[in-house]
């Protein structure tokens, strides 16, 4: 009877998927705020602590470092840790990302948000 109608059930099926992936994604955008990595440089001389979401939450430098004539050395070694912390939180948002799309049936390898 509701032949001529039969997409509308796909569609109302993609809209609920739509809606539960919007859903997952703003409690994923929450969460990356609790999830922490720490990234090094120095050999574990200077360590930078960030989110998931790349805001920079804590510096760690070894005094073994503080001489006065490596202070360039230094100022190379807490960029590097920032910089790798970064790229961390990077690779751990996408890493967090991939298991909600993989979730919904969406390819592993699709980037969101969009």
């Amino acid at each position: 009877m509701l032949k001529g109608l039969g997409g509308l059930g796909d569609m109302a099926g993609m809209m609920k998927k739509a809606q539960e992936m919007q859903t997952k994604m703003a409690q994923l955008q929450d969460d990356l705020h609790d999830i922490t990595v720490t990234g090094e440089s120095g050999a574990g001389l200077v360590k930078a602590t960030a989110s998931a979401k790349g805001e920079l939450k804590a510096l760690d430098i070894d005094p073994s470092i503080f001489n006065g004539d490596d202070k360039e050395v230094v100022e190379d070694l807490i960029l590097a840790a920032i910089k790798d912390a970064q790229q961390k939180a990077s690779d751990r948002a996408q890493e967090e990302m991939s298991k909600l799309t993989e979730g919904l049936g969406l390819p592993k390898d699709m980037k969101l948000p969009f």
